[in-house]
């Protein structure tokens, strides 16, 4: 009889981590012993943090804060059940409704993850007989809730060409038009940073009778004046659902899912994500009512995260390096030209020859020397991202100082050289 973990623990994958280990270049789980927010401390040495997601650096602002300690005196830490029992406060009622009238919707839902938010909302609208449509580089979360919905109901699931609307128009065509169908995108991809064409997908929807639902995780805080996708394209009223997550500018954890009263209500007594999970404790909620305040009356954090992008992108094309077709606060640095890391192949060979590939070693490379050089960056490779496209994934605050920026720059530029993935001849700092 086959024993389930001699075939695991015999996985060349785990072997490869560890020589990744050893070698200093496994760059995931990696422990920070403090955080400000802008800089925190790894290994003992303060970096410059440009792999977070707090878009707006409101995890340290002194209302956000006292508003979670306030909380827990009231109301303790947890509460203890799920929203459909004992599980919702008077705080979950309001954070629906604040919600929903933030991104300009009847009604929101909260639940206690975004991955939860996703996989209750998805999992729950699609019967059987219906189709799921989604972007070909969807987050996981949007993936796995139409994986739950096909192990319900024989959901059908079919994927477009990532933001090509003609690709999905021709998706849409071959549908059955008795057929259901739930098209769903994220409005800024978390990896490229690019943002969805939403005006030309919203036509195509609306031309084939299906619904849009727009993923703002990496939206809210970021676009349209905070507001998300929908807003920044002027569409709020032809989006059927928007959902958001609570751990990037809104500076805790959670999510929502926002749109037509019923269709919510809908939602409430049929996500099974959200019915059989224990709702958000209350300093977690206060904390995202309290971000809601202060991204109502000061739009300057917003502004301020658009000129430090401004900045940043400017310096990392001065570099010469390869950052896609970012238009967000999302700035990845693509490792696509493989002829220039040749003098790398003696590497590849001791890390395992074919198991991998230049991209992904040259990607883990980078990674280190940045943050050996005082800059924390995210590394991604596949399957995280598609075949030959590794990248180190950056990001930036409205926190973020010049200085703090200025110091990234000058390690993209050191650390760049050093490894021949730019231009000796180039600078951040030319005119």
């Amino acid at each position: 009889m086959a024993d389930l973990f001699s075939r695991i623990l015999k996985d060349p994958t785990l072997e490869l981590l560890d020589f990744a280990r050893n070698m200093k270049l496994y760059p995931y789980y990696v422990p920070l012993t403090d955080s400000e927010g802008t800089v925190v401390t790894v290994e003992g040495h303060e970096v410059v943090m440009l792999g977070s997601n707090n878009y707006l650096g409101l995890t340290t602002h002194p209302k956000v804060k006292q508003a979670a300690k306030d909380a827990i005196d009231h109301w303790g830490t947890s509460c203890t059940g799920s929203r459909l029992v004992n599980g919702t406060l008077e705080l979950h009622v309001e954070l629906d409704r604040r919600l929903a009238a933030f991104v300009g919707k009847e009604a929101g839902l909260v639940f206690s993850t975004g991955y939860q938010s996703n996989l209750g909302t998805i999992s729950a609208l699609l019967g059987k007989d219906d189709f799921a449509i989604i972007d070909r580089e969807d987050h996981a979360s949007i993936v796995d809730g139409c994986l739950l919905a096909r192990g319900k109901s024989q959901t059908n699931i079919k994927r477009f060409s990532h933001n090509d609307p003609d690709s999905l128009d021709r998706v849409l065509e071959t549908l059955p038009p008795e057929s259901g169908r739930l098209v769903v995108v994220d409005g800024v991809y978390s990896m490229g940073g690019d943002i969805a064409p939403l005006p030309e997908l919203v036509a195509i929807c609306k031309r084939h009778e299906a619904r849009i639902m727009v993923d703002d995780a990496h939206s809210l805080g970021v676009l349209g004046g905070g507001h998300g996708t929908a807003a920044h394209f002027g569409l709020t009223d032809e989006v059927d659902l928007i959902m958001g997550t609570f751990s990037k500018s809104f500076a805790s954890i959670g999510g929502f899912i926002a749109g037509n009263a019923r269709v919510i209500e809908f939602i409430k007594h049929n996500a099974r994500a959200m019915m059989f999970s224990a709702s958000l404790p209350a300093h977690n909620l206060a904390t995202v009512l309290a971000v809601l305040d202060i991204m109502e009356t000061e739009p300057e954090h917003v502004e301020q995260l658009w000129e430090n992008t401004k900045f940043m992108r400017a310096g990392l094309e001065r570099l010469g390096y390869d950052i896609g077709n970012s238009a967000s606060p999302i700035i990845p640095i693509f490792f696509r030209d493989v002829e220039r890391y040749k003098h790398i192949q003696p590497m590849l060979d001791r890390m395992g020859g074919d198991a991998l590939q230049l991209d992904q070693v040259m990607c883990a490379w980078t990674w280190r020397a940045l943050l050996d050089a005082g800059v924390y960056t995210n590394a991604a490779v596949p399957p995280g991202v598609p075949a030959s496209q590794s990248l180190l994934r950056t990001s930036y605050m409205a926190t973020h100082t010049r200085e703090h920026l200025t110091r990234a720059l000058d390690a993209f530029e050191k650390v760049g050289k050093e490894l021949n993935l730019i231009d000796q001849d180039v600078s951040w700092r030319a005119a």
